[in-house]
């Protein structure tokens, strides 16, 4: 390219403020907490005027709102994407646990905290509607399970949704030591116990 070529260039597209602001949001709220995050710093982050931030989000709250619901997202791609490589139904049990696995080896400022939809939750009080996103998180990793059971228990009418709440209940204490060793380690654990428990290789 000359220099009348790169001269007469268009300027590279900006990002939209919305997604700037969330992924600004997305990094701070993670490192530091919501609390702990204040509006300017996310701005400042984003590189974007505190104008943009309200012209995109009613308030803090509604922020926080789309940054749980953002994680959200984020952590069904990496099931989906675990779950085309999964070949059997137990497979796919154990892919929800390596979905978790790769979110905790994302590569985080600060390192690997935790589930960052519970440290949100732990922050917001009681009926607010961040912890409504975080609940249905929960409820619908537990129905995956749930469904990829059905596909080979016995009696799945039975025998599924216990055993879905069981290690629904196993990967969420190993998330929560997984972030205090800041590793992957404890998640890889209970993979194991949950590939003994339904029979996987």
């Amino acid at each position: 390219m000359t220099a009348k070529q790169i001269a007469s260039a268009p300027p590279p597209a900006r990002r939209p403020a919305r997604e700037a602001l969330l992924e600004a949001a997305a990094r701070r709220f993670y490192a530091h907490g919501l609390t702990g995050t204040g509006i300017d710093t996310i701005t400042a982050e984003a590189g974007v005027a505190k104008k943009s931030l309200y012209n995109n989000f009613a308030s803090k709250a509604d922020l926080v709102t789309a940054y749980l619901y953002a994680r959200h997202e984020e952590w069904l791609g990496l099931y989906r994407a675990r779950l085309e490589r999964a070949a059997t139904p137990k497979d796919r049990v154990l892919a929800v646990f390596d979905a978790y696995a790769d979110h905790a080896d994302l590569a985080y400022e600060h390192g690997f905290r935790g589930c960052g939809l519970l440290n949100a939750a732990a922050e917001l009080p009681a009926g607010d509607p961040g912890r409504a996103v975080v609940r249905r998180h929960k409820e619908e990793v537990e129905a995956l399970l749930a469904g990829h059971l059905a596909e080979f228990l016995p009696d799945p009418a039975k025998q599924a949704a216990p055993l879905a709440q069981h290690l629904a209940f196993l990967l969420e204490g190993a998330m929560v030591r997984a972030g205090l060793e800041g590793d992957d380690r404890c998640v890889l654990e209970a993979r194991g116990i949950a590939a003994t428990l339904i029979g996987a290789p």
